[in-house]
């Protein structure tokens, strides 16, 4: 994505906005092919959205990786060095573009059971560990395109049964002069966060021939091929996932309106929108109350998540003064923001509609845990269809919600 084109983007998405302020300021009453017209606006906009998120991402992605470059420039032998993890990138890779070559496979056994370094436990018979650059090139394209990845707190694991304990209350504390005699304090009550896994797979494949005869970028077909699949599942997991074979998502269980203090552990608090299938009749008041609903310790690092048609139609929203609830960034790598608050796009959270959540607030690296299984595999499937080879790669994440006072959501409902 060139940086003239997402410059673009942002001038057509403030223009669109613009023009969809000024629709609604002279639509009157039961205008239907005015009510109709804002439709089109905000669908165009949502497109508009989800597009400027993506070469965002992606220019960000691209500005990283060549810090990288010149870090490992700048060190000594820093672009020449070669090790046993270049060595079994080296016969992987040959091992791809040479299907059913039994001297490959073995050396391929040879290699992974004697560097440990990068050996991974792989889980089907005749499976084999990414080489460990291939394995992290993806991980880091997941982590450019993942938005939940990006705000929620990441872990690596060697178990799936990880568990992180979250302090409820907090210790108690007292005053105390420098002799005098302390008193027991208050201990504070734990509350357990166990991520729930599932396996990803990713199943590119090619043709007998292809692999034979062409020499072509084995390795970024691969990792382009796994990044947009695990990527796409995540999205839907980190959501919505209900934790049977995959992560359990902050929208999984069921929400109440509970405040925190009498609140159990484990659920989150929403907050109505005072409108039985609609946002509110009043957005300013609904979402400064899910705002100053979140306690202060929370709000620093505290962000909106909505999807882009959510995001639109939150545009045209204005206060009494003409002040906007949406503040749409005109300014590379800008966020656009809430209130003053950042809004990440995660199309996977649902539209706005009766009883739905389309809105959440918090702090989500306090709030959801990711936790990634070490390592990630292959196994090369040429059976199931006749004259092509696939490689069925797998990788094992999980996820859960982990301080539920983070996180605070919008219900579209009366009460």
């Amino acid at each position: 994505m060139e940086l003239n084109e997402l410059k673009s983007l942002i001038t057509e998405g403030n223009k669109t906005i613009e023009a969809l302020r000024s629709e609604v300021d002279g639509m009157k009453s039961a205008d239907v092919l005015s009510e109709e017209k804002i439709k089109r606006m905000e669908s165009d906009l949502a497109e508009n959205i989800k597009a400027k998120q993506a070469a965002e991402l992606a220019h960000k992605a691209i500005e990283e990786r060549i810090a990288e470059v010149e870090t490992k420039a700048a060190r000594p032998g820093g672009l020449g060095k070669q090790d046993q993890t270049d060595e079994y990138k080296e016969a992987f890779l040959e091992f791809i573009r040479n299907p059913g070559n039994p001297a490959m496979q073995s050396k391929m056994y040879d290699l992974q059971t004697k560097a440990a370094d990068v050996r991974t436990s792989t889980a089907g018979s005749g499976g084999y560990a990414l080489p460990e650059m291939i394995a992290a090139d993806i991980a880091k394209q997941v982590q450019d395109i993942s938005p939940i990845r990006q705000i929620a707190r990441v872990v690596q694991v060697g178990t799936p049964d990880y568990k992180e304990l979250v302090d409820l209350n907090g210790f108690g504390t007292e005053w105390v002069g420098e002799t005098s005699t302390r008193a027991t304090t208050d201990t504070p009550n734990l509350g357990e966060c166990a991520p729930t896994f599932g396996e990803l797979a990713a199943k590119p494949e090619a043709t007998r021939h292809s692999l034979e005869d062409l020499f072509f970028d084995v390795e970024g077909w691969l990792s382009r091929s796994a990044m947009e699949q695990f990527a796409i599942a995540e999205g839907t997991a980190f959501v919505s996932g209900n934790g049977t074979n995959k992560p359990t998502g902050f929208l999984a269980g069921t929400p109440v309106a509970t405040a925190d203090a009498t609140r159990a552990f484990g659920t989150l608090q929403y907050i109505p929108t005072g409108s039985a299938a609609a946002l509110a009749s009043n957005p300013f008041t609904t979402f400064n109350t899910i705002t100053y609903g979140l306690k202060a310790g929370y709000r620093p690092n505290a962000r909106f998540v909505m999807n882009s048609l959510t995001m639109a139609a939150l545009a045209n929203v204005r206060d009494t003064d003409g002040r906007a609830l949406l503040n749409y960034s005109a300014a590379l790598g800008v966020p656009d923001t809430i209130g003053g608050f950042p809004v990440t796009v995660a199309e996977d959270m649902p539209n706005v509609g009766a009883d739905a959540f389309p809105v959440a607030f918090g702090d989500f690296q306090r709030g959801y845990l990711i936790a990634d299984r070490v390592g990630m595999g292959i196994v090369r499937d040429e059976v199931t269809k006749p004259g092509y080879i696939r490689y069925i790669m797998f990788k094992r994440v999980g996820g859960k919600l982990k301080d539920t006072n983070a996180i605070k959501l919008l219900k579209v409902a009366a009460s």
